[in-house]
């Protein structure tokens, strides 16, 4: 079960990659949300973000046996976030080939989940839990979303 649990928590080990973990997970997310969304869009992304959820909050749950809290090479959360920053704009991008929205929103997702604009920052420090592992990338999700979102309004 242990090795099951990094396997999972790590993203298929993309988190021990040596520079950048978060945005390497981050990063190999896209093609996967690009797949739900063209195919599936806002009903098929908030599935597998709460499919998704629920097998991380166990996997993670499990590795914070051994670990410290939030370790960089636990990027599952990454995924959750990188979905998240998608749900405003899902149904737009459902049969949509552009690759620019994606790029936007991976900036941006990156941009939140770095600088960590409260409450992700609260949700960061003060939850100690897999729960909070994970929150404070939902919550910078949230941010992203609502800017993807305003951008692709506009442009």
């Amino acid at each position: 079960m242990k090795k099951l649990a990094f396997f999972i928590s790590t993203l298929f080990y993309c988190g021990y990659f040596p520079k950048a973990p978060g945005t390497i997970g981050s990063l190999v997310s896209l093609p996967v949300i690009f797949f739900i969304n063209y195919n599936f869009g806002f009903v098929g992304l908030v599935i597998t973000i709460v499919s998704i959820f629920v097998i991380a909050m166990f996997s993670v749950k499990k590795v914070l046996m051994y670990t410290s809290h939030d370790p960089s090479f636990v990027v599952i959360d990454e995924f959750i976030g990188q979905s998240v920053t998608f749900l405003l704009v899902a149904d737009k991008l459902k049969n949509s080939k552009s690759i620019i929205p994606y790029i936007v929103g991976f900036v941006l997702f990156r941009l939140f989940d770095i600088t960590k604009p409260f409450p992700v920052s609260y949700a960061d420090k003060k939850i100690k839990n897999a729960f909070g592992v994970i929150l404070d990338d939902i919550f910078a999700g949230f941010y992203a979303t609502i800017i993807l979102y305003f951008v692709m309004y506009i442009f």
